[in-house]
């Protein structure tokens, strides 16, 4: 497996589970740059991003001193218990609907990190408008896709062992050896969802939109039915969520007659 700008080599629970996935990494598989420890993953690609040989580059961090999540979040990534990846892509080119691959992309990405870690481990995680991954109300993976040029940055992390999030956290998230109770091979979450990323990635080029929104749909249970709460110029607003459009835009019934579009911002479930 070929590594590139790494400080130190690519460990032998990832090298190998890369090695079984094969042809299943796609574009995905030529590029994997590891760190023992760095600032952001997501930092470090968007450095790359601007050379042109950039598509489809891997940076995976055992640790992340200054990992972050949507709105300047902190990501808490210690060492040997999570999983922090980010690749670069380009849904612009070469895409059937340039314009929908890019607007579709957060939403393609949470579908093949859901289908991944199934695959990976047998645990069936729901998603979350637009990007974040839960079992029950609790937070096990979140996404932060950033535009640099025509390239856009995804970076995701997935809770691997219970310490990958702080103690005062434990009711709002979790990990996947919590829900399994037993220990859990990294190299296979990083192998299947890089995979399940890469045949996503396919269907956004080739225009399958109705395939990625029907997967979504399927695995996201509260984008239809539940309560939510988010910030407007003249103050907070809630309703009913009522699906999502062709464009991944999440809709809430406010009155019997009116229905909002929201495409970005905070939302509070309630």
């Amino acid at each position: 497996m070929k590594s590139s700008r790494s400080d130190a080599a690519l460990p032998p629970e990832l090298a190998d589970a890369f090695d079984r996935a094969g042809d299943r990494l796609g574009p995905f598989a030529g590029r994997i740059c590891y760190f023992a420890e760095i600032g952001s993953t997501n930092d470090v690609a968007a450095a790359l991003a601007p050379e042109p040989e950039s598509f489809g580059t891997v940076i995976i961090a055992d640790a992340q001193t200054a990992g972050r999540g949507r709105r300047g979040r902190t990501w808490f990534s210690p060492p040997a218990s999570g999983l922090y990846v980010s690749v670069i892509v380009a849904p612009s080119r070469g895409a059937a609907d340039p314009e929908r691959a890019t607007t579709l992309l957060t939403l393609a990405t949470g579908v093949a990190l859901a289908e991944g870690v199934e695959r990976a481990s047998g645990l069936s995680p729901a998603i979350k408008w637009p990007n974040d991954l839960l079992v029950g109300r609790r937070k096990l993976a979140g996404i932060l896709a950033e535009a640099y040029g025509d390239s856009v940055v995804l970076g995701y992390g997935i809770n691997i062992g219970p310490m990958a999030y702080p103690p005062e956290l434990r009711d709002r998230a979790t990990s996947l050896e919590t829900e399994l109770g037993r220990a859990i091979d990294r190299g296979v979450v990083a192998a299947e969802t890089l995979s399940a990323l890469a045949a996503r990635y396919a269907d956004l080029v080739a225009g399958r939109f109705d395939a990625i929104l029907d997967a979504w749909r399927r695995r996201a249970p509260s984008h239809r039915g539940a309560r939510v709460v988010w910030d407007t110029p003249a103050g907070p607003q809630s309703g009913i969520t009522d699906g999502i459009d062709d464009r991944g835009g999440l809709l809430v019934r406010v009155a019997a007659d009116r229905v909002e579009r929201i495409v970005a911002g905070e939302v509070r479930w309630i």
